[in-house]
Protein backbone atom coordinates (compact mmCIF):
# COMPACT_ATOMS: atom_id res chain seq x y z
CA UNK A 1 0.00 0.00 0.00
CA UNK A 2 0.79 3.38 -1.07
CA UNK A 3 1.83 5.94 1.64
CA UNK A 4 -0.59 8.62 1.55
CA UNK A 5 -0.56 12.21 2.36
CA UNK A 6 -2.13 12.76 6.12
CA UNK A 7 -4.50 15.83 5.02
CA UNK A 8 -5.89 13.85 2.51
CA UNK A 9 -6.34 10.79 4.95
CA UNK A 10 -8.00 13.10 7.27
CA UNK A 11 -10.29 14.41 4.75
CA UNK A 12 -11.58 10.97 3.86
CA UNK A 13 -11.63 10.43 7.29
CA UNK A 14 -13.48 12.92 8.13
CA UNK A 15 -15.35 14.97 4.63
CA UNK A 16 -16.16 17.94 6.78
CA UNK A 17 -12.56 19.00 8.08
CA UNK A 18 -11.65 21.25 5.50
CA UNK A 19 -14.51 22.97 6.00
CA UNK A 20 -13.96 23.17 9.85
CA UNK A 21 -10.21 24.30 8.87
CA UNK A 22 -11.56 26.76 6.54
CA UNK A 23 -13.80 28.67 9.09
CA UNK A 24 -11.33 28.33 11.90
CA UNK A 25 -9.14 30.77 10.40
CA UNK A 26 -12.01 33.16 9.59
CA UNK A 27 -13.09 33.00 13.06
CA UNK A 28 -9.57 33.36 14.32
CA UNK A 29 -9.17 36.45 11.55
CA UNK A 30 -12.60 37.94 13.05
CA UNK A 31 -11.34 37.74 16.40
CA UNK A 32 -8.09 39.73 15.64
CA UNK A 33 -5.93 37.26 16.06
CA UNK A 34 -2.40 37.52 14.83
CA UNK A 35 -2.24 35.06 11.91
CA UNK A 36 0.99 36.47 10.04
CA UNK A 37 3.74 35.79 12.56
CA UNK A 38 5.16 33.28 9.96
CA UNK A 39 4.90 35.85 7.47
CA UNK A 40 6.22 38.54 8.99
CA UNK A 41 9.08 36.61 9.30
CA UNK A 42 9.86 36.53 5.52
CA UNK A 43 8.78 39.94 5.08
CA UNK A 44 12.18 40.71 6.98
CA UNK A 45 14.21 37.89 5.46
CA UNK A 46 13.26 39.49 1.56
CA UNK A 47 13.94 42.13 -0.15
CA UNK A 48 11.38 44.45 -1.29
CA UNK A 49 8.73 43.68 -3.89
CA UNK A 50 10.62 39.79 -3.68
CA UNK A 51 8.69 36.55 -5.70
CA UNK A 52 7.54 34.34 -2.50
CA UNK A 53 6.14 30.74 -2.96
CA UNK A 54 3.74 29.69 -0.40
CA UNK A 55 4.09 26.29 -0.44
CA UNK A 56 1.06 24.63 1.07
CA UNK A 57 -1.14 27.82 1.32
CA UNK A 58 -3.76 26.42 3.09
CA UNK A 59 -6.32 29.31 3.68
CA UNK A 60 -3.88 31.87 2.23
CA UNK A 61 -3.47 33.58 5.36
CA UNK A 62 0.44 33.67 5.16
CA UNK A 63 0.28 34.66 1.71
CA UNK A 64 -2.01 37.21 1.98
CA UNK A 65 0.26 39.05 4.19
CA UNK A 66 3.20 39.10 1.96
CA UNK A 67 1.34 40.05 -1.22
CA UNK A 68 -0.34 43.40 0.91
CA UNK A 69 3.33 43.78 1.94
CA UNK A 70 3.92 44.29 -1.89
CA UNK A 71 5.44 40.61 -2.49
CA UNK A 72 4.63 38.56 -5.79
CA UNK A 73 2.94 35.73 -3.94
CA UNK A 74 2.10 32.23 -5.88
CA UNK A 75 0.56 29.39 -3.33
CA UNK A 76 -0.05 25.88 -3.73
CA UNK A 77 -1.93 23.64 -1.80
CA UNK A 78 -3.04 20.12 -2.57
CA UNK A 79 -6.67 20.76 -1.47
CA UNK A 80 -8.64 22.41 -4.12
CA UNK A 81 -11.50 23.58 -1.31
CA UNK A 82 -8.52 25.54 0.16
CA UNK A 83 -7.71 27.00 -2.75
CA UNK A 84 -11.21 28.29 -3.32
CA UNK A 85 -11.14 29.78 0.39
CA UNK A 86 -8.16 31.36 -0.13
CA UNK A 87 -9.06 32.76 -3.72
CA UNK A 88 -12.35 34.04 -2.03
CA UNK A 89 -10.77 35.26 1.40
CA UNK A 90 -7.38 36.83 0.06
CA UNK A 91 -7.67 38.21 -3.50
CA UNK A 92 -4.29 38.84 -5.00
CA UNK A 93 -2.45 36.52 -4.92
CA UNK A 94 -1.75 33.59 -7.80
CA UNK A 95 -3.38 30.39 -5.53
CA UNK A 96 -2.58 26.96 -7.34
CA UNK A 97 -3.87 23.40 -7.09
CA UNK A 98 -1.04 21.55 -6.96
CA UNK A 99 0.95 18.77 -4.97
CA UNK A 100 4.02 19.93 -3.66
CA UNK A 101 6.01 16.47 -4.56
CA UNK A 102 5.42 17.26 -8.34
CA UNK A 103 6.08 21.16 -7.70
CA UNK A 104 7.33 22.49 -11.42
CA UNK A 105 6.47 26.34 -11.89
CA UNK A 106 7.60 28.22 -14.36
CA UNK A 107 10.57 30.70 -14.23
CA UNK A 108 11.88 33.37 -13.12
CA UNK A 109 12.19 31.34 -9.11
CA UNK A 110 11.49 32.50 -5.96
CA UNK A 111 13.63 34.79 -3.62
CA UNK A 112 11.54 32.41 -0.64
CA UNK A 113 9.85 29.55 -0.66
CA UNK A 114 7.69 29.10 2.93
CA UNK A 115 6.00 25.95 4.50
CA UNK A 116 4.53 27.18 7.35
CA UNK A 117 1.34 25.13 9.21
CA UNK A 118 2.98 21.83 9.67
CA UNK A 119 2.27 20.93 6.09
CA UNK A 120 5.77 19.21 5.64
CA UNK A 121 4.40 16.84 8.29
CA UNK A 122 1.25 16.09 6.41
CA UNK A 123 2.89 14.90 3.30
CA UNK A 124 3.56 11.34 2.79
CA UNK A 125 7.00 9.95 4.10
CA UNK A 126 8.09 8.97 0.91
CA UNK A 127 7.59 12.45 -0.93
CA UNK A 128 9.71 14.33 1.68
CA UNK A 129 13.05 14.79 0.19
CA UNK A 130 11.52 15.37 -2.94
CA UNK A 131 9.65 18.24 -1.76
CA UNK A 132 12.51 19.46 -0.32
CA UNK A 133 14.53 18.79 -3.50
CA UNK A 134 11.70 20.82 -5.86
CA UNK A 135 11.33 23.52 -3.16
CA UNK A 136 15.26 24.00 -3.92
CA UNK A 137 15.07 24.09 -7.68
CA UNK A 138 12.18 27.11 -7.42
CA UNK A 139 14.68 29.48 -5.93
CA UNK A 140 16.59 32.45 -7.22
CA UNK A 141 20.42 32.52 -6.43
CA UNK A 142 20.37 33.29 -3.07
CA UNK A 143 17.06 32.53 -2.01
CA UNK A 144 16.20 30.59 1.10
CA UNK A 145 13.79 27.91 2.07
CA UNK A 146 11.76 28.23 5.43
CA UNK A 147 10.14 25.33 6.98
CA UNK A 148 8.18 25.34 10.36
CA UNK A 149 6.24 21.95 11.76
CA UNK A 150 5.69 21.23 15.36
CA UNK A 151 7.01 18.10 17.10
CA UNK A 152 5.23 14.85 17.94
CA UNK A 153 3.65 14.94 14.33
CA UNK A 154 5.51 11.44 12.99
CA UNK A 155 8.55 13.87 11.30
CA UNK A 156 11.45 14.02 14.14
CA UNK A 157 12.97 17.02 13.08
CA UNK A 158 16.50 15.78 13.18
CA UNK A 159 14.91 13.34 10.00
CA UNK A 160 13.54 16.15 8.47
CA UNK A 161 17.44 17.73 8.77
CA UNK A 162 19.00 14.60 7.09
CA UNK A 163 16.49 14.75 4.48
CA UNK A 164 17.29 18.92 3.84
CA UNK A 165 20.62 18.05 3.52
CA UNK A 166 19.79 15.04 1.34
CA UNK A 167 18.36 17.10 -0.93
CA UNK A 168 21.04 19.73 -1.21
CA UNK A 169 19.72 22.17 1.26
CA UNK A 170 22.30 23.64 3.91
CA UNK A 171 20.94 24.93 7.16
CA UNK A 172 21.60 29.00 7.50
CA UNK A 173 19.56 29.46 11.11
CA UNK A 174 17.27 26.78 13.21
CA UNK A 175 14.81 28.35 15.16
CA UNK A 176 12.19 26.80 17.46
CA UNK A 177 9.26 29.62 16.69
CA UNK A 178 8.46 32.17 13.85
CA UNK A 179 9.56 35.10 16.61
CA UNK A 180 13.10 34.37 16.61
CA UNK A 181 13.67 32.24 19.59
CA UNK A 182 16.45 29.81 19.24
CA UNK A 183 16.01 26.31 18.46
CA UNK A 184 17.57 24.20 21.55
CA UNK A 185 17.36 20.01 22.07
CA UNK A 186 13.91 20.82 24.11
CA UNK A 187 12.22 22.54 21.53
CA UNK A 188 8.69 21.63 20.67
CA UNK A 189 8.65 23.64 16.96
CA UNK A 190 11.17 24.13 14.41
CA UNK A 191 11.59 26.79 12.03
CA UNK A 192 14.52 26.00 9.97
CA UNK A 193 15.96 28.67 7.21
CA UNK A 194 17.57 26.71 4.66
CA UNK A 195 19.49 28.05 1.66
Amino acid sequence: MAEENAWLRRKAEEPGHTGWYVQRFRDLAAKGEDLAGEARLIDAMVPRRARILDAGSGTGRVGAFLHAAGHEVVGVDLDPELVAAAEQDHPGPSWLVGDLAELDLPAPGFDAVVCAGNVIAFVAPSTRVEILRRFKAHLREGGRVVVGFGAGRGYAFEDFLADAAEAGLSRDVLLSTWDLRPFTPDSEFLVAVLS
